[in-house]
């Protein structure tokens, strides 16, 4: 029997970054598929958030779930590949 695979899409508030992952990151148990995290209303990344970001993607892993994120700003996204957690997620824009 085929899994069906289930998208899911999330908007991330610039204000509560932190709060919005860690609340994706215990929805993931009921995702099926592929996570999309839409940042485009995020323009920076802080410490917190870079470590919330990578336990969600690890969890996203261990879930077996891709993660898209959506509408990432260029200076995230420089953030990101500089902390080398570019690789661990597909763009979109």
């Amino acid at each position: 029997m085929a899994t069906e695979m289930i998208a899911t899409r999330l908007k991330i508030d610039e204000e509560r970054v932190l709060e919005a992952l860690q609340l994706a990151e215990e929805k993931l148990s009921s995702v099926n598929g592929e996570v999309t995290l839409d940042l485009s209303s995020v323009r920076r990344l802080d410490a917190s958030a870079l470590r919330a970001l990578q336990s969600f993607a690890e969890a996203a892993d261990a879930q077996g779930a891709k993660v898209l994120l959506l509408g990432v700003d260029i200076a995230v996204y420089k953030v990101l590949k500089l902390m080398k957690l570019k690789s661990r997620f597909s763009f979109a824009s």
